[in-house]
C-alpha cells in the first residue's frame, strides 16, 4: 500500500462519529481509499441515510485529508450498498459498545 494511502487511513482513524465513540474507519463506514496523482478518493457510507451529522463528518474528512502530504484534492463517494450494519464492527468494537 502506498505511504500516502496509509497516511490517509490513519487520518480517517482520527475522525469520530458524533453518535458513537468510534472512529469512522473502525466503525466500518469507509469501504475504500485510493490515492492517485494527488487525489484522495474515499468510498464510504453512513449508519443511516438520514445521518444528522453527515455534512459535518464530510467536512472534517475533507479538511483533515487535505492536510496529508501530497494530497491536493479529496473526492468522497457516498454509497448505500452494502448497507452499513453492526456486522461491520469487529469484535473489539462490539465489546467496547456493549453489543457483544
Amino acid at each position: 500500500m502506498q505511504e500516502t494511502q496509509k497516511q490517509i487511513i490513519e487520518t480517517l482513524k482520527t475522525i469520530f462519529d458524533p453518535e458513537m465513540p468510534i472512529n469512522i474507519w473502525d466503525l466500518g463506514l469507509v469501504y475504500g481509499v485510493n490515492f492517485n496523482s494527488g487525489i484522495a478518493e474515499i468510498i464510504m457510507t453512513f449508519t443511516s441515510p438520514n445521518c444528522p451529522f453527515a455534512e459535518s463528518i464530510l467536512t472534517e474528512i475533507r479538511t483533515k485529508v487535505l492536510e496529508v502530504a501530497d494530497v491536493n484534492e479529496v473526492e468522497i463517494e457516498i454509497v448505500w450498498e452494502p448497507v452499513w450494519s453492526r456486522d461491520s464492527l469487529n469484535d473489539e468494537m462490539l465489546l467496547e459498545l456493549g453489543l457483544a
